[in-house]
């Protein structure tokens, strides 16, 4: 089988490329990516010369391009996206254009080259924010609420790729995941800022009162569930993934990696709430896994330790990333903390 990965060097994308030429050798793999500041080619150097894999730097925004990388493919995992939802609220124009105007050129060439299936990867986020006192889950009949730029910009990919199924009959599935962690996650996100910050002895800012909740998925029970969907899912169907089966503040999150760093809590620095924040993220993934028989492999906690252990282990990695363009972003988010 022959795939197109859009978005391949970003976190998820080349974790699901780690994994799925581990777990399926026969298959070729093609990974179209612009390398933005969230692209990374370091995430792949391990099989940068692999015969079943081929890199091709290109925007999924450039029509030629994408019309070029399509021909032939089997089928497309699309993880290609702007993501970070504090930058979606300084500069929401490119969520726009990435986000929906590339989702719609890559939905018109996979249906011009007949591709068996569009996997598209989509976030919880688009269903907008739950009470932290409320008990029910967002799941696939959940109604779209989208809070942020960034939520609004998956929601409008997400009815593109749904109308492409009921409209063309392109063979698409979507899912939704929650919010994913592991290696190679840009040190711009909640958990591994907080890993690097504590490495550096530098505080770890949190936004509000830190009781904001979130489902966390980590990266490769993610890839699982991708490759659950892909090989036995059913065409025009949305799949929800989710980590937990139980609420975990941001504040709880940032004191257990403190805990395993062995730091001080008094290293926790609580900021202004960025605007429009989401409360609570719950995922009922009760139809992933009674239809495809997914779960995650192991808890959260095991979990973190393990994405810890690799952020001690690869400091040159991230200290790369956390370059003075990263600093110049991080003073203004963060009032020069």
């Amino acid at each position: 089988m022959k795939i197109l990965i859009t978005g391949g060097a970003g976190f998820i994308g080349s974790n699901f490329i780690h994994y799925w030429l581990k777990n399926h050798k026969e298959d070729y793999l093609l990974n179209l990516d612009k390398l933005t500041y969230a692209g990374n080619l370091e995430n792949l150097k391990e099989i940068h010369s692999h015969a079943h894999y081929q890199f091709v730097k290109g925007d999924i925004c450039d029509s030629k391009i994408v019309h070029e990388v399509m021909k032939g493919r089997d089928v497309v995992v699309h993880f290609a996206a702007e993501s970070h939802v504090d930058r979606s609220i300084m500069t929401p124009a490119i969520f726009t254009q990435t986000n929906v105007n590339g989702t719609l050129i890559l939905l018109e060439a996979a249906l011009k080259n007949k591709v068996s299936r569009f996997h598209h990867i989509s976030t919880d986020e688009v269903f907008g924010s739950l009470g932290l006192e409320e008990k029910s889950k967002f799941s696939e009949i959940s109604p779209y609420l989208p809070r942020s730029p960034y939520a609004a910009s998956k929601a409008s990919s997400d009815h593109f790729v749904r109308a492409y199924w009921e409209t063309y009959g392109l063979p698409i599935t979507i899912s939704n995941c929650s919010n994913n962690f592991g290696p190679y996650q840009h040190p711009e996100k909640l958990i591994p800022l907080a890993i690097t910050n504590l490495l550096e002895g530098k505080k770890v800012p949190v936004y509000g009162n830190g009781r904001n909740v979130r489902d966390w998925l980590f990266v490769e029970d993610h890839c699982r569930a991708i490759d659950q969907i892909l090989t036995s899912g059913k065409t025009g169907e949305t799949y929800c993934i989710g980590g937990l089966t139980e609420d975990i503040s941001n504040l709880e999150v940032i004191k257990k990696v403190i805990k395993i760093l062995g730091k001080d809590e008094k290293l926790i620095q609580f900021v202004p709430d960025r605007p429009g924040h989401d409360l609570k993220y719950a995922i009922n993934w009760s139809k992933i896994k009674n239809e495809l028989n997914w779960k995650p492999q192991s808890d959260f906690d095991t979990w973190l330790n393990i994405t810890v252990g690799w952020y001690k282990k690869n400091i040159s990695w991230w200290k790369r990333l956390k370059n003075l363009s990263f600093e110049k972003y991080y003073r203004k988010q963060y009032n020069d903390l």
